[in-house]
């Protein structure tokens, strides 16, 4: 039966839908093409534009597919952003969330699978961060996650449903296919191959962090170990394992710096870089502890060591300068 991917068309979602292909899963993608880009998406999946919210359209969607789970991706998710416009990431994230679940769930699919987020930690009491850690976000965006975790919560008390919320950490990487291309974009590793090749000037945000060098340290995965762990949840589910929060991260950090250092070995550009003052809502810290990943979902990331993460993204760069706008 087929799995209804909402955000296909987007950065993690695109990947996602690339590995279940290849996995000879059959795939119906779901997407409003605000930051999506229909080139992501296989010219041979059946493809659907609109929002998750659309619950008429989401129903004619599960009739005419018979529709099996849903791996939910699509979400606004740039945390500046969310400070400066929350009311837009509560609509979207929140609101149409609980519209699509609602929908799904009138439908009788009662496995889903969803894109949470380490912001949901806010600034974290213990590192590497547990599950089991308390959350209290420091931004919007990671407000609207949370809530909706407690939706799916309440829903699998009250209703049966069967989910996966798997808190991402730093995303990053390519495929030969897919990449990462946001515009406006936010997220450091596409900024910094950007300044390598010259096309915009690289910012530093932050130097004075309460961390070895000074700058913020995140713990980045490879989009492709992302997506294997969305088809790990899927057969979770599928074999009746009981619904679960589980952090999706290696359990190692980089600073900013040590990222720029790398991707000049990788690329042989000089980078430069203008110091500015750090984002609000931004942690110094976040790295995961990933047991939970593997002593549940049996999940271990393969590829997601920077030199890979950064080599697979700059070679997905060359191949695509001007990413999905060729």
């Amino acid at each position: 039966m087929p799995i209804l991917v909402t955000g296909g068309a987007g950065y993690i979602g695109s990947v996602t839908v690339e590995r279940l292909i290849e996995k000879g899963e059959k795939v119906v993608v779901l997407d409003d093409l605000f930051r999506g880009h229909r080139e992501a998406v296989s010219a041979g999946v059946r493809f659907y534009q609109g929002r998750v919210g659309d619950r008429a359209l989401v129903s004619r969607i599960l009739a005419e597919h018979k529709i099996e789970a849903c791996v939910h991706f699509a979400a606004l998710a740039y945390v500046g952003e969310s400070m400066a416009e929350p009311q837009k990431y509560y609509e979207n994230n929140v609101e149409q969330g609980v519209a699509l679940i609602g929908t799904l769930l009138g439908a009788g699919v009662k496995k889903f699978v969803f894109s949470s987020t380490c912001a949901t930690y806010g600034e974290p009491a213990q590192i590497p961060i547990p599950e089991t850690c308390p959350q209290w976000p420091v931004n919007p965006y990671g407000w609207s996650k949370l809530l909706v975790e407690r939706v799916l919560e309440s829903y699998d008390s009250a209703y049966g449903l069967k989910f996966i919320a798997l808190r991402y950490f730093n995303a990053a990487g390519a495929t030969e296919k897919n990449g990462e291309h946001h515009e406006p974009e936010s997220h450091l590793v596409p900024n910094v191959l950007s300044a390598a090749e010259g096309l915009a000037e690289l910012s530093l945000f932050g130097d004075k962090y309460p961390t070895p060098d000074g700058t913020a340290i995140r713990d980045y995965v490879h989009v492709v170990d992302l997506a294997d762990a969305h088809i790990l949840a899927l057969n979770h589910l599928r074999n009746g394992g009981k619904s679960e929060f589980i952090n999706l991260g290696t359990g190692h950090g980089y600073s900013v710096r040590e990222v720029i250092e790398h991707a000049r070995k990788v690329t042989g550009a000089t980078i430069p870089f203008q110091v500015k003052p750090p984002r609000p809502g931004d942690p110094p810290r976040l790295v995961a502890d990933p047991a939970k990943a593997k002593s549940v979902l049996g999940w271990k990331p393969i590829v997601s060591d920077l030199p890979s993460i950064l080599k697979s993204q700059w070679q997905w760069r060359r191949k695509h300068p001007r990413g999905y706008s060729n």
